[in-house]
């Protein structure tokens, strides 16, 4: 069936009508405006699918393909509302970075956001990547303090500083950059990408920025690589992982944990719990940690398992 569908890359999605990049004649890419067959059912498309394609696929004006094959993901960044509703709904498919955009200063750093994303690319099958912008302002030390016993790679930022150690990161890959409103976000990929033209916004007086770019699109590297930009996120609920997934997501905790008795919840009323022990043998900001994942675990916990 469908043994004429052509290969196919999403790279926008707008209120049920798809962008896809397909091959055209003498293999330049050729951009087709495509909706979902209803054979899919409820499959959801979404940037990053790879897909495949029947109709008019000429990408012409007015012209409209089908996607009638959506192929397996071999990742996914996946969110839910809040941690609380079972609906999960993913983001960006077959990603391989998840780069997460935070400033050190106005605003300070979310943290349990910057754990929640943490939590999500593994679950996802993603490898994280910290871009800490706004480092001319304060000193990332604090940050890269906090998760020095993680093995997840961070690159400090700011307007003026160099783009190539975080070229060298994402360069002929694909990635997924996700921050909340006002971190500077919008600006970097604008930077990394000068005819994306993001709308950015400065950051309000309550200090939330306004969300300023409205869906994801995916852009191409210059060098090769490509970049998924994300709407201003500012939830990332969990409700689709489970405890496991969050305690795996910390390698340090990990470790800590083996030593906890079988059935433990990990929380503060798990009277053998390991991880009081390995909070109490290290430095100060393990306590904050501990109680930031605990907080996590809370709020997961509010839904079945396996979720």
């Amino acid at each position: 069936m469908h043994s004429d569908a052509v290969p196919g890359l999403v790279v926008a999605v707008d209120r049920g009508r798809m962008t896809v990049r397909v091959e055209g004649p003498g293999g330049a890419p050729v951009e087709v405006t495509a909706m979902r067959a209803r054979e899919l059912g409820r499959h959801g498309v979404v940037v990053g699918d790879q897909v495949r394609l029947v109709g008019d696929t000429t990408g012409r004006p007015d012209t409209l393909a089908r996607i009638v094959v959506i192929e397996e993901r071999t990742t996914s960044l996946r969110r839910t509302a809040d941690d609380t509703d079972p609906t999960e709904r993913v983001v960006v498919a077959n990603a391989e970075l998840l780069v997460v955009v935070t400033s050190v200063t106005d605003p300070e750093p979310a943290l349990g956001f910057l754990d929640r994303c943490l939590v999500a690319a593994f679950a996802g099958g993603l490898q994280p990547l910290f871009c800490l912008t706004k480092t001319d302002l304060a000193s990332p030390q604090p940050l890269l303090d906090r998760y020095a016993g993680l093995d997840v790679d961070a690159v400090p930022m700011s307007r003026e500083a160099a783009l190539e150690p975080l070229l060298e990161r994402i360069g002929g890959r694909t990635s997924v950059f996700v921050g909340q409103s006002g971190v500077g976000k919008s600006t970097l990929v604008n930077r990394l990408v000068p005819e994306a033209d993001r709308a950015t916004g400065d950051v309000n007086k309550i200090g939330k920025g306004r969300h300023t770019s409205s869906s994801a699109v995916l852009f191409d590297l210059p060098g090769g690589g490509t970049v998924i930009d994300t709407p201003g996120i500012r939830s990332l609920g969990l409700a689709h992982v489970t405890a496991d997934d969050v305690v795996a997501a910390f390698d340090d905790l990990a470790e800590a944990a083996a030593d906890c008795p079988p059935g433990c919840g990990h929380s503060a009323d798990d009277p053998d719990c390991a991880l009081d022990a390995w909070a109490a043998s290290g430095p100060s900001n393990r306590a904050e940690r501990l109680a930031s994942v605990r907080r996590l675990l809370g709020a997961v916990g509010q839904t079945a398992p396996g979720h």
